[in-house]
This record gives C-alpha cells, sequence and structure tokens, in this order.
C-alpha cells in the first residue's frame, strides 16, 4: 500500500475553510454508496498492459470497506472500464495519446467480452451490489456510464471513491461527481497506483478544494455517527 498522510498546514487550511477537518464526517450509511472503480484484470491482472501492481494490495482494504457499508445499510457499486464503442468516439486519447499498438491492445483486452473486464476474482461482489459499465476515465461525465442515475434513485449523495489509478480513473470520477453536488470522499488506503508520489499529489489537490480525503477507519466512524444521528 501507498504511504499517506495529510500535512498539517493542508489540514489547518481546510479547517479555516469549511470549519472542520473533515466536512463529511457524519455520513448517513442509507444515503452513501461505495464506488470501487477499475479493480477489473486489466489493472490487476500481472502481464496485462494496464497492470497496477499495487491495486492487488488494497483488495483486502476494499473487502473490508465494502462490508462495512453493506452492514451499515449503504450500497457498494463496482464500476468496470469498457472500450467497446469508444475508438472513434473517443478518437484524441486513443489515436493521439496512445501508440497504435497500446490503443488496439487496449481495446482488445478491455472489451466486455474478455477477461480483462471482469472484476478481480479477490473482490468480495455481492448480488445486491451494483456493476456499472462506464466508457471514459470518468464514470460521471455526460455519456460515460448511468452512474449518477442509478445513484440518484436510491437517493444517495455520498460517495466513497476506492480502486484505481488513483490520480486517473478515480480522481476524474470523484471530481466529477463533487460537481454533480455529491458530497465525495476518496479513500487513501482503497486507493492505489504506480507511485507514492501520484498518489499523494492527487490526495492533497482533491482535499484542499473538492472534497474529503478519510481512511477506511475514519470513514467507517464517520458512517456511525451518521447512524447515532439518524437514531436521535
Amino acid at each position: 500500500m501507498h504511504a499517506f498522510s495529510l500535512p498539517d498546514d493542508l489540514i489547518a487550511r481546510v479547517a479555516a475553510r469549511t470549519g472542520k477537518a473533515h466536512p463529511f464526517d457524519v455520513m448517513d450509511p442509507a444515503k452513501t454508496a461505495l464506488v470501487v472503480v477499475d479493480m477489473q484484470n486489466y489493472f490487476m491482472k500481472p502481464g496485462f498492459q494496464g497492470e497496477v501492481p499495487k491495486a492487488r494490495d488494497i483488495v483486502p482494504n476494499i473487502n473490508r470497506l465494502a462490508a462495512a457499508v453493506r452492514s451499515m445499510g449503504g450500497h457498494v457499486v463496482w464500476i468496470k472500464n469498457a472500450t467497446n464503442d469508444t475508438l472513434e468516439k473517443w478518437s484524441v486519447f486513443n489515436d493521439r495519446l496512445l501508440t497504435p499498438d497500446r490503443r488496439d491492445r487496449r481495446a482488445e483486452t478491455m472489451d466486455i467480452s474478455h477477461e480483462g473486464h471482469a472484476l478481480w476474482a479477490e473482490l468480495d461482489a455481492k448480488p445486491e451490489d451494483a456493476q456499472i459499465v462506464k466508457k471514459r476515465f470518468s464514470a460521471f461525465i455526460q455519456g460515460s456510464s448511468d452512474v449518477e442515475a442509478h445513484l440518484r434513485a436510491r437517493g444517495i449523495d455520498n460517495l466513497l471513491i476506492g480502486g484505481t489509478a488513483t490520480q486517473v480513473c478515480c480522481e476524474s470520477s470523484a471530481r466529477d461527481a463533487m460537481m454533480l453536488n455529491f458530497n465525495v470522499t476518496m479513500v487513501p488506503d482503497a486507493l492505489a497506483t504506480y507511485t507514492d508520489e501520484e498518489h499523494g499529489a492527487t490526495l492533497r489537490t482533491f482535499y484542499s478544494i473538492f472534497g474529503d480525503v478519510q481512511t477506511i477507519d475514519e470513514a467507517i466512524a464517520s458512517l456511525k455517527r451518521g447512524t447515532a444521528q439518524a437514531a436521535a
């Protein structure tokens, strides 16, 4: 896992702006979803082009957080990236930001029909969880997926973000969700990318203005406070 902690000066700056160190330190579990991004074979399995080795390390953490969210009445959503019908529609990325070889391998091995698209087998996905396909880095950008409608229909307004890669699909989804008026918390010990530097820079930036950053234990405590508040 990545070594990470929020700097004291950044915490002080956020507290001065929001009134407390963690703006979302009370979450009603019934209005909360854990959104797990791209924990698929394409990003998890050794030898695949998109492999993020550290993503395998966070699987037990994600399973623990998912179990806690479910047990308190929250919802779990597994987001899966797919390349179907994206080559021409997303030509800037495919033709300008990838070599032809990498483009073609990505398109083939993250197609819905390929094993690369499937969730990593060690993830404890349950039948009551949702599995939603996206077609861009962000699950929340227009035309990428139906995740916003799915969450709105359930009355969810608090999101916990986990998965891989921290600074790509996870950050993109988290920022766009905040812009759509969700309360978004990124969970550092349920996120992974290639280096500690990339992981930390993303989380510090997100925390500085876009939302909250809480560890798994902190997020569970916030959900428990939400349960207590709802019962009061």
